[in-house]
């Protein structure tokens, strides 16, 4: 279960497009509580508590109200409570940010859509075409009934229809229910005239059931639809008894499927077509406009049942084209069931995927967001996200997963693009919206190669980078990166790739080489590296001292001191939900134990999005800070005589979905698999080289001293936190396994590219080398310092350790260690000159 947390954390956190759904009733409605958990009616009913689903779900609704597991006992705490607080809890608990209402199913007393606006942040509505059909003959009909004829009766429906319109995102028909799916759309006027005929001589109120009428209908409604790109919803598969369950079979809408008229309207299969939900994989893997919905399915199936149907969905469709949906009708507890269920069903699914090898953790979760909310706002087309009234986090969440936000394109809105240099500060250029929209998405804004050989004292390159002023490259945006400022909504921002021309990135780009080392550790050992990073950093204030100015800490409370929290809580009530806005997983967040001093922990990740998820975490903590008027800093030995501050990350191996660092049993001698012990024995091989990356300024070597937590000295232990590396056996991890590994010298001056990079490369060493492991220290390395090697003490050691390291100059590139030397060697020389100029580092990290 450990190693899919984050597939799990990812699932629960998802904001839920509810793509299907039914109007909820009021309290004194004639509709049975009981038919919240079953779809059976009549004295069908009296047996219905008897099944699986049912016994589960009157659990699940009990467990939530913290009642007794009884009908009774929870229709007891509904009147006590009142519809609207069971209502905010069951919407609240289910987590659903937008809600697609078929306004068209019969249930008395039911709440009108506008209703429901008061639970869920976006409403929208379906509208039901043979409910429709059925009001214009019953409301509308001339005295004498007679009179209507196909002609008249076409001219009234298409005419409602094309006003209904602009009011509904979606198209609905139950002709399953009526006539079955073997729908003609070529259905002759005259048979469509006689099944008028038909229907009106039954009497009212109206009930269309002649098929010959059904099929003209819903031919009419697809012309319409086709024009004013209108999805449409069609239930397939099971229902209560009213449906002939042999007629429900997705397989006979061929016919429909096949028509060139119809082939570019989007049709979605609602309920899982269960039982036919392998016949529905099928037509999704065959027909490019069908979609697949499981509500309903899930949750009233059983487990079994529930995972089975939605596995068989996903047997030949993609995870592009199926979506979630409660079809919650009634009463408030069908939405918070069918929310919770397919949440877990969807995680045991996807779950096996990985570990039957179909889909890597990562793809996992992207399927896992496509189901929930991605696929059905773009089959909808949703505008989500415009109405300020919604919540923060739905606003967000919604639309920034599916594409790079918009901002006003006026004046006053812009974008930046950002990149981080080989000295670790973090730049951008700013362009404003309507021209980055025109021409800087796609081809970028120039930049001297400069940029890249500039160190932290100047900005100016550094003269054996062998990067001038000649020569330019272009930044252009990964529009995959493109987030809405959070502290600043006229505003967004995105991450850079650097080119030397359209398609050819450039050999110093620290995104690409990330890449390309990636691609290395996967073509040759089929392997990715997640990686997830402890941010520590200090809160200053400014104060004025005899005249002058100076930074002093904001808070002197101790290592994770409630003061110091509360202290800090304003700030951090703005950082935790900016960084969840920008789809970064914040894991904890504490007072560390320097002055001021706080750590904000982050979720694993692969390593790419581990990176860039650091970048933006740095942009954020930073500018929360400087609105309430502090400055942060990540600068590692911001005081001499106070703690420093570290970016500790941790590191993992993934295969197919699987975390493969930890052993396979506990014959291991530390825990690890063979391939986890070869990895991080190339880390550890290469440290001293690494410290030239990830520990980049003279600064960082007052960082990593002994009885620091820092890792001093060259060595490994089993959760030994004065080791260089630790491996860490996390809470829930079989006794004696390691999950993953932590580097304490990392730091936050450090280009997280360039850095898991280094990272990377020494761990491919060790895994062509089959390098071995030493045998850990399980005390304080201090302690034993005459017997163990000391890590650089300065950054001039670290980079003479880089220069002779032939295996790092191949996998990142000669060119590009030429420049990170050059500019570490012009870091060293002047501010060994200059050690006073290290004070203003708080400025620039």
């Amino acid at each position: 279960m450990d190693d899919y947390r984050e597939l799990k954390e990812s699932i629960d956190q998802i904001e839920l497009v509810d793509a299907h759904a039914h109007n909820i009733v009021a309290l004194d409605s004639s509709f049975p509580f009981i038919g919240t958990f079953s779809e059976a009616t009549g004295d069908a009913l009296s047996l219905a508590p008897h099944s699986l689903s049912f016994k589960r779900n009157l659990r699940e609704v009990a467990q939530l109200y913290g009642t007794q597991v009884s009908l009774e006992a929870i229709e007891e705490h509904r009147q006590t409570s009142g519809l609207h607080s069971f209502t905010s809890k069951c919407f609240q608990e289910a987590r659903i940010s937008a809600l697609l209402i078929d306004d068209g199913l019969k249930l008395d007393k039911k709440h009108d859509i506008a209703w429901h606006k008061d639970f869920v942040p976006f409403v929208g509505r379906v509208l039901r075409i043979e409910t429709l059909a059925e009001q214009i003959l019953d409301e509308e009909s001339p005295p004498d009934a007679s009179s209507w004829n196909l002609d008249s009766f076409t001219k009234a429906f298409v005419e409602r229809l094309n006003s209904l319109v602009p009011e509904v995102v979606a198209l609905k028909t139950i002709a399953a229910y009526r006539s079955g799916l073997d729908i003609d759309t070529h259905v002759s006027e005259q048979v469509a005239e006689k099944g008028l005929a038909e229907v009106l001589q039954a009497g009212k109120p109206v009930r269309i059931g002649n098929k010959g009428l059904i099929d003209y209908i819903l031919t009419r409604s697809l012309e319409v639809a086709e024009r004013c790109d209108l999805p449409l919803q069609i239930h397939t598969g099971f229902g209560d008894r009213d449906l002939d369950l042999r007629l429900a079979n997705p397989l006979h809408l061929r016919t429909l499927l096949e028509d060139k008229r119809f082939a570019k309207c989007r049709i979605v299969l609602l309920h899982a077509s269960y039982p036919f939900s392998k016949e529905a994989s099928f037509l999704s893997s065959v027909y490019p406009q069908v979609y697949l919905d499981f509500g309903l399915a899930v949750p009233k199936l059983s487990v079994h049942g529930m995972v089975s149907s939605v596995k068989e969905l996903l047997d030949l469709a993609s995870t592009k084209k199926v979506m979630f949906s409660t079809d919650g009708y009634a009463s408030p507890e069908t939405y918070y069931l069918g929310a919770k269920k397919a949440r877990e069903v969807i995680f045991l699914v996807l779950r096996e995927a990985c570990a039957s090898g179909d889909l890597s953790l990562k793809e996992a979760i992207d399927a896992a967001k496509d189901i929930f909310s991605r696929n059905a706002i773009g089959f909808y087309k949703l505008d989500i996200g415009t109405d300020s009234s919604s919540p923060p986090h739905s606003r967000i969440s919604l639309k920034s997963e599916i594409k790079e936000p918009d901002v006003r394109e006026d004046s006053s809105s812009f974008v930046r693009i950002i990149w981080v240099d080989t000295s670790g500060q973090q730049r951008c250029r700013a362009v404003q919206a309507q021209r980055f929209n025109k021409s800087v998405k796609k081809n970028g804004v120039g930049l001297t190669r400069a940029a890249m050989g500039m160190p932290s004292c100047t900005d100016a390159p550094a003269e054996e980078t062998k990067l001038t002023g000649v020569g330019e490259i272009r930044l252009v945006p990964d529009l995959s990166t493109k987030r809405t400022i959070p502290w600043t909504k006229q505003e967004s921002m995105v991450l850079a790739d650097m080119l030397v021309k359209p398609g050819e990135a450039w050999e110093y780009c620290p995104r690409e080489t990330l890449r390309r080392v990636t691609k290395v550790l996967k073509d040759e050992f089929d392997l990715v590296m997640n990686a997830g990073f402890e941010n520590e950093f200090y809160l200053l204030k400014n104060v004025v001292r005899d005249g002058k100015e100076e930074y002093v800490p904001f808070d002197f409370g101790p290592y994770s001191s409630t003061s110091s929290f509360d202290a800090a809580s304003p700030i951090f009530h703005e950082i935790v939900p900016a960084l969840e806005s920008l789809n970064i997983v914040v894991e904890q967040f504490h007072a560390e134990a320097g002055k001021g001093q706080f750590e904000v922990s982050l979720g694993y990740t692969v390593a790419s999005d581990a990176a860039d998820n650091l970048v933006y975490t740095r942009e954020v903590i930073r500018s929360v800070a400087r609105k309430h008027g502090l400055l942060a800093t990540f600068v590692p030995k911001y005081d001499l005589c106070d703690i420093g501050s570290g970016s500790h990350v941790h590191l993992s191996l993934w295969k197919n979905g699987e975390n493969v660092f930890p052993a396979s049993d506990k014959s291991s001698a530390h825990g690890m698999s063979s391939i986890g012990e070869e990895f991080m024995a190339g880390v550890l091989f290469h440290l001293s080289s690494i410290l030239a990356v990830i520990a980049p300024l003279p600064n960082s070597y007052d960082r990593l001293q002994p009885n620091t937590w820092s890792g001093a000295f060259h060595c490994w232990g089993k959760e030994n936190r004065e080791a260089a590396i630790r491996t860490a056996s996390p809470p829930g991890a079989p006794d004696g396994l390691v999950t993953n590994f932590e580097i304490k010298s990392f730091d936050g001056t450090a280009n997280p590219h360039f850095g898991l990079a280094v990272v990377m490369a020494a761990g491919i060493d060790g895994l062509r080398r089959h390098l071995q492991l030493p045998e850990p220290i399980d005390i304080n390395p201090a302690d034993v310092a005459a017997t163990l090697k000391r890590l650089p003490e300065s950054l001039s050691e670290a980079v003479d350790a880089l220069g002779k390291d032939q295996v790092l100059h191949e996998l990142l590139g000669q060119k590009l260690l030429v420049a990170i030397k050059g500019v570490r060697k012009a870091e060293v020389e002047y501010y060994s000159k200059n050690p006073e100029a290290s004070k203003q580092l708080i400025h620039r990290y």
